[in-house]
């Protein structure tokens, strides 16, 4: 938003507020916005150029994790703040001495989404679009990892939309002068006095005129010192920076091959500055990449991929052509569909499905790939229903790299492997695959479990409508072409992070809090080092930013 703008002035070598504020994504937007409601001068510094405000959550989906919702009730969807608990923490396997922080992240996040959080984001004018989706099934039974009822409220307006009350309201502090915006300033270190963060040393770099998300320089012409009362690291994950991501992998097995679902900006590098002045950083093995990453027909930044949100009735074979192992369907559990294909020994698998289902079911992450949602467009979303409407899946269709169509499976096998540069797809194995599942598919019961899943999520209004498509034979000729997609693993979120108490204070190694630090965001693990363990319940990333970088906004304000 151009009026959120603050432009850099000769004073920028030095700048003083009450609250200083490292990133301008999501979490640092709410934090800036509501310490300044507090009546706090801040300060906020960015590394990237001005274009970039809002960082990745501009890119979102916009998903929210809400519990027992108004649109959930009207899709006759019964939940309950002890269910989504009780998800949450089946799906976070919390076993560490230092998760104890993250667990009570959990338990008041989990009664934000079932209390406040609607009440809050309406009062500030966010709206939700009504059909609420099911993300990550799960399948482990009632104990196991997984959502189990819909809860992906998806804004009207995906990331862009939620993004909006907040540059609004720092809009308006940066025209009364409270709010002051350093783009191009990147914090390299901490500086303390009397054993209390006082502010951050770093550089000024280069002006840029990149795109939004695009790759800026990193010249540097000069330096800046920040001194105040309080600082908030919201500077973001480590998605982007491949040989951190490697270095920290589980084991060390890293596929060969990763994509980038964030900008080149989220690089992590500021951690590494708290953790040396004292912060504790904690679980950084917890990551949350996909293996369903796609690359971008027209890429923003390197090595751009795009995640698909799959329903449930494509094939999922890995590199060899077999069949992942239940219930690792399309949708289910992506974190055990990703150790599995990484555990395989190659860093891809495919989708192969009918072009009826692919256009239906493999829907695109990202308010790019939605412009219906994202711009608010009803004419457009109509056309999503509509057989032959122009829409993002079909681009990638016809221009994606990753997409092939054929008319018979031994084709498409060929095909296949001539895209993998291998031998690995069995024609007559991969022919004999699908024809099976269409046999399965003409008894109207079978013994094939994703196709019992298919059915059971055609009961849900949400999916029939717009995510699952009617059971179908895939070499029915009115369903073709048959397709196939290679899905390579696209890094994502940081799930570990600064340590954090409940108030959003950076506690150091012996768990006390640091004076004058404060962390929220993907930089916090959003929320206590943590808050997701080892595995996210989908819509829960951009909600960790409200509410982290509200607590820390708040508290950071008073404190000073």
């Amino acid at each position: 938003m151009a009026a959120t703008t603050g432009k850099r002035s000769p004073t920028d070598g030095v700048i003083e507020s009450d609250v200083l504020v490292i990133g301008a994504g999501l979490s640092g937007l709410v934090a800036a916005s509501v310490a300044y409601a507090a009546g706090r001068r801040v300060a906020v510094i960015d590394q990237e150029p001005e274009a970039s405000l809002g960082g990745q959550a501009h890119w979102s989906f916009g998903g929210l994790f809400l519990v027992d919702s108004p649109e959930q009730r009207r899709l006759g969807v019964r939940d309950s703040e002890e269910l989504a608990l009780g998800d949450w923490l089946s799906s976070a396997a919390f076993d560490r001495p230092e998760d104890a922080w993250a667990r009570r992240w959990a338990e008041a996040y989990v009664h934000f989404a079932a209390a406040e959080k609607r009440r809050w984001l309406r009062s500030l004018g966010v709206k939700l679009f009504p059909l609420v989706q099911w993300a990550e099934r799960g399948g482990y039974g009632p104990t196991g990892h997984g959502n189990s009822v819909p809860r992906f409220h998806v804004v009207w307006g995906t990331g862009p939309g939620l993004l909006e009350p907040f540059l609004a309201k720092v809009a308006e502090g940066v025209s009364t002068g409270r709010i002051r915006l350093h783009f191009r300033h990147r914090a390299a270190t901490l500086t303390t006095a009397a054993g209390r963060v006082t502010g951050v040393g770093g550089e000024i770099l280069a002006e840029s005129a990149a795109a939004r998300g695009a790759a800026s320089s990193r010249t540097v012409v000069g330096n800046f010192q920040a001194t105040a009362g309080a600082v908030i690291v919201a500077s973001g994950g480590i998605g982007a920076n491949h040989p951190m991501v490697r270095k920290l992998w589980p084991h060390g097995t890293a596929p060969e091959r990763l994509l980038s679902g964030v900008p080149a900006s989220v690089d992590g590098e500021f951690l590494a500055a708290a953790q040396e002045s004292g912060a504790a950083l904690i679980n950084g093995d917890r990551m949350w990449h996909y293996p369903e990453g796609i690359h971008n027909h027209s890429p923003v930044w390197p090595r751009h991929g795009i995640r698909i949100l799959p329903g449930p009735s494509p094939l999922w074979l890995d590199a060899t052509g077999a069949q992942l192992p239940p219930p690792l369907y399309p949708g289910f559990d992506s974190q055990g569909a990703l150790r599995h294909i990484v555990g395989s020994g190659h860093g891809y698998s495919w989708f192969v499905c009918s072009r009826t289902v692919a256009l239906k079911e493999l829907a695109l992450s990202g308010s790019e790939q939605n412009p219906d949602l994202s711009n608010r467009d009803l004419r457009l979303l109509a056309a999503r229903l509509q057989k032959n409407a122009p829409t993002p899946l079909r681009a990638f269709l016809e221009h994606g790299i990753d997409f092939l169509q054929a008319a018979t499976p031994r084709e498409l096998a060929s095909r296949m492997n001539g895209l993998a540069g291998n031998s690995r797809i069995d024609p007559a194995g991969l022919e004999a695959l699908i024809r099976q599942r269409d046999l399965q598919l003409d008894t109207g019961l079978g013994k094939d479990l994703q196709l019992a899943a298919v059915r059971a999520a055609r009961h849900f209004a949400s999916d029939r409508l717009m995510r699952v498509a009617a059971p179908h034979r895939f070499e029915d000729p009115a369903h073709g072409p048959l397709v196939a997609v290679r899905l390579s693993v696209l890094t994502r979120k940081t799930l570990g992070g600064l340590q954090t108490d409940l108030q959003s204070r950076v506690l150091d190694g012996a768990g006390v809090p640091i004076p004058g630090l404060f962390a929220a965001g993907e930089a916090a693990g959003f929320g206590g080092g943590g808050i997701h363990g080892y595995r996210a319940l989908e819509g829960t990333f951009l909600g960790g930013c409200l509410f982290s970088g509200r607590a820390a906004g708040l508290e950071a304000a008073a404190s000073v």
